[in-house]
């Protein structure tokens, strides 16, 4: 029994001094050991394609990021008792608080002699640097050694970026790693452009999974996406309404434009107040509201119209032949009540023509047109409402939230003897300001409604796989007949001079047919008692009227602090902007024309003391035949120059000067002086200006210079 006992003791020792052994001597050992067979796939991500803009431009990209590891268990970087560590680390310290500036080379020194020391095998020295830095990191001391003997881990990833930020940001959208909250063609295209993910082989070690060398299953990376827009006329869209929201402290705004016989959006803008924690608006240092695209407010958020909606009132009107543009209507004084109920003018009038009611934009007019025609039949109205897709969604290419259409229907409760008469003139309805669009557009496409889109293809290795053609949804809106009547009314609101447009936008250099909109809204929804309202603003048109380019909305939401609430000094201006700068850049452009070339005839403009300084040298006659001033048109032949006083150059006259023919210096001088903005396209000498000479302007005033 004592020979059993004492066996048994001494095995119980051994046992236990071979368990202790193991865990101490051999435990480092054999933690590798078992972390070595803990391996998993984990998802290796495609590179995400990239969204373009129509005329060439990246607008929203993937660009590397690489985070930084290091195994400080790695043979190569341990051997020899650590040497090569030992010989770097004072260096790479060095150059390590040198690239990222956020830590001392002490610091850096410190945290690394540590990981050494406890064989960190995945230590995180830094995440997300740059390819810019990454490229510098990788001629560092022991990094430039390679991964083996430097234990250092380099593992890339993509990061979504939008180059130009603000540029139709709610539109093009942002990835994010939880594709369920991306928006506008990220959400909409995130099947195409994010491609297919690879795999990538992981063992675990040291309580993290390192990558296995050589053990990757390639992804395939997504296919680019080229939208409609024009980065150019989105700027142009964006900086109009900026300035427009601004400087009245509106709530929020949108502008969008429209290929007018495509369907395609070229540009659309979305802002809105930026608001605080507590609600507040945000400010800049200059107290001025700060504002983002923070909503799709064109194409997702439906509200009631106002009086551009009396343009479907107008078209069913004509197409039943109960009226027609000169049918006369008694507008009362601009006030009448509808079955309890009192509809206003902001305009008091008498008897006018359909036309000019239209112009003059008479609710009452419209009211008691829609009351007397449709009261008893009510279904007749919403189906042209129908026809003309005004309650059925736009099927734009992107989702958006709360976009859905709201046209009343006799069988809904709410249906009452006053939804008729105030229908007509664009209350009691909901829609997007895309939806009118599209009406509009379809009257300036010659009755043709065109589904609106935003991408053009999709593009592989930069061959398109897939093109997006134009489509019909309506082929024809009306009558040939009605169509020329509702052309012409648009045209009076602008060209008349009782015209609710005519102030704003008579003065063009190209004609313009649109219609405005004043329409009241609840403030906090308290309803529209006196106080609690305010206005949105609309302007819908298209130019050149004569043969339609581009058809544009813009709608903007005041606030009860805004100056300005009317549609044409709101909207109607930012409209005027935008048709200014697009008809400067692409349509108004003069082509130089020559029947013959007199090669000794040269006329070139400049100031007058360089024009002297030049003559001198080169001791060319020269004659001045200019009164005063500094600038100078010179006509020089055979040798001989004749200097005069250009157009328009009177210093201090609020009148654009004659330009044609500048060097571009001279000309943003000359232009800068006078108070103007100044934008160039091309080189060489100015070739046409996109505000005529001699016109008065403001203060401000942006003027497109093109150079050929």
């Amino acid at each position: 029994m004592y020979l059993s006992f004492i066996v048994m003791i001494v095995l119980g020792a051994i046992v236990i001094g071979r368990a202790f052994y193991i865990q101490t001597v051999e435990g480092k050992f054999w933690s590798r050991m078992g972390d070595s067979l803990h391996l998993k796939y984990m998802p290796l991500e495609a590179e995400r394609g990239t969204i373009y803009s129509e005329d060439g431009n990246m607008l929203s990209t993937s660009i590397p990021i690489f985070d930084v590891y290091v195994d400080f268990g790695a043979d190569g970087l341990r051997e020899k008792g650590g040497k090569r560590f030992k010989e770097n680390v004072d260096s790479l310290s060095i150059y390590l608080a040198r690239l990222f500036k956020d830590k001392t080379s002490a610091a850096y020194k410190k945290e690394m002699q540590l990981a050494y020391k406890n064989e960190d095998r995945y230590y995180t020295l830094k995440k997300k640097i740059s390819f810019v830095e990454y490229a510098q990191l990788r001629e560092f001391p022991l990094v430039k050694q390679g991964r083996n003997k430097s234990g250092f881990i380099i593992d890339p990833r993509d990061k979504r970026i939008n180059p130009y930020v603000l540029l139709a940001n709610r539109t093009i959208g942002l990835s994010r790693d939880n594709a369920t909250k991306n928006v506008g063609i990220e959400q909409s295209y995130d099947s195409v452009l994010r491609g297919t993910s690879g795999q990538r082989l992981m063992r675990y070690i040291a309580g993290a999974y390192m990558p296995v060398e050589g053990a990757e299953l390639e992804p395939e990376n997504g296919k680019d996406v080229i939208t409609t827009l024009d980065t150019y006329m989105q700027d142009v869209a964006e900086n109009a309404l900026m300035k427009m929201l601004v400087g009245n402290n509106s709530l929020h705004g949108t502008a969008i434009v429209m290929e007018t016989a495509t369907g395609k959006i070229k540009a659309i803008a979305n802002l809105g107040q930026l608001k605080n924690a507590d609600g507040t608006v945000q400010k800049d240092q200059a107290g001025n509201s700060i504002y983002a695209e923070d909503l799709n407010y064109g194409i997702g958020k439906a509200t009631e119209p106002g009086s551009i909606f009396k343009l479907a009132t107008l078209l069913s009107l004509l197409e039943d032949k109960y009226v027609t543009k000169n049918s006369l209507i008694d507008c009362e004084g601009g006030v009448k009540q509808f079955y309890g109920l009192k509809i206003h003018d902001t305009h008091p009038n008498h008897v006018l023509t359909v036309k000019d009611a239209f112009a003059a934009s008479s609710n009452v007019a419209f009211a008691k047109m829609a009351d007397q025609y449709y009261h008893a039949q009510p279904s007749k109205f919403i189906e042209h409402l129908h026809h003309l897709r005004l309650d059925t969604i736009t099927g734009i290419d992107i989702t958006a939230a709360s976009g859905r259409p709201l046209i009343k229907k006799p069988a809904n409760r709410s249906w009452a003897n006053t939804t008729i008469p105030f229908m007509a003139h664009g209350y009691e309805e909901l829609v997007t300001p895309l939806h009118m669009l599209m009406l509009y557009n379809a009257v300036a496409n010659n009755g043709k409604m065109m589904k609106p889109y935003l991408v053009n293809s999709v593009r592989e290795y930069g061959a398109d796989i897939k093109t997006i053609h134009p489509q019909v949804v309506v082929e024809k809106i009306c009558s040939d007949e009605t169509l020329a009547q509702l052309k012409e009314c648009l045209q009076a609101v602008v060209d008349s001079v009782h015209g609710t447009g005519h102030k704003i936008l008579f003065d063009s250099a190209y004609a313009i047919a649109g219609k405005t909109g004043t329409a009241v809204t609840a403030l906090n929804n308290k309803g529209y008692n006196k106080g609690n309202k305010i206005y949105q603003a609309s302007f819908i048109g298209y130019f050149p009227a004569n043969q339609p380019k581009y058809t544009v909305a813009v709608v903007i939401q005041n606030s009860n602090e805004s100056k300005l609430v009317y549609g044409a000094d709101v909207s109607g201006t930012v409209f005027k902007e935008i048709s200014d700068r697009i008809y400067g850049r692409f349509l108004g452009t003069k082509k130089f024309i020559t029947a013959s070339v007199d090669t000794t005839k040269y006329n070139y403009y400049g100031m007058k003391n360089e024009w002297g300084s030049i003559f001198n040298t080169l001791s060319l006659p020269y004659k001045d035949s200019a009164a005063g001033g500094y600038w100078r048109s010179t006509s020089m032949q055979n040798n001989t120059a004749v200097l005069k006083t250009p157009a328009y150059t009177t210093t201090g006259t609020a009148i654009i000067p004659a330009v044609i023919g500048m060097g571009l210096k001279d000309a943003v001088y000359l232009m800068e002086n006078k108070g103007l903005k100044v934008m160039a396209t091309g080189r060489g000498r100015v070739l046409n200006q996109s505000l005529p000479p001699g016109a008065a302007f403001k203060k401000g005033t942006t003027i497109t210079l093109f150079l050929n």
